[in-house]
């Protein structure tokens, strides 16, 4: 086994960028990546996934329907809808399922999630800063109406992406694998 493992660096280095810069990668750069991470275990090679660019005033409407959904209005409403604008990318991860007897629906959840995953790897990697975010209302009326999601589909987060800004100091809290590992005998 090598001693440089480029996965284990990747996942060792990795930190989520809560605050980013104003720069974001292009759509060329953005479909080469997406293309990287949709190698992700696919049963059946399904691909149930498909991946939402919001830039400009896309992440505007995206605050208003986070704040419909909400039930917001005024200050608070206004207020709500300027968090999507904290990185100039947000890349939407939708669970698009197939038709399959043989692949349930939480296994391609599940393909998704490792495609969305796996993105925000490759992006980091890139030098990207990113961040998955999520929240109560992802699932919300309003906000799959302003995601153009089809019947039976269903957002997972977003992953936001900006230029990395400087990182507070500080070390990652160390995972146990022990207290999360055990073995069937």
């Amino acid at each position: 086994m090598s001693s440089t493992a480029p996965v284990a660096d990747a996942m060792r280095q990795r930190r989520s960028q809560s605050s980013v810069t104003g720069e974001a990668p292009r759509r060329d750069e953005l479909i080469r990546l997406v293309e990287l991470a949709g190698g992700v275990a696919d049963h059946s090679s399904l691909r149930p996934w498909r991946v939402i660019a919001l830039r400009g005033k896309a992440r505007l409407r995206l605050g208003q329907a986070l704040a419909e959904a909400a039930g917001l209005d005024g200050h608070s409403a206004e207020k709500a809808a300027q968090k999507p604008l904290r990185a100039p990318l947000l890349l939407a991860v939708v669970v698009s399922p197939r038709p399959s007897h043989k692949v349930p629906l939480w296994e391609q959840e599940t393909v998704a999630s490792g495609v969305a995953h796996a993105l925000s790897l490759l992006l980091d990697e890139a030098g990207w800063g990113v961040m998955w975010r999520t929240g109560l209302h992802t699932r919300s009326k309003p906000v799959r109406r302003m995601h153009e999601l089809e019947p039976g589909e269903e957002l997972l987060g977003w992953l936001y992406v900006g230029g990395k800004a400087r990182l507070k100091s500080g070390r990652r809290k160390a995972i146990n694998a022990r207290g999360h590992f055990s073995t069937l005998k």
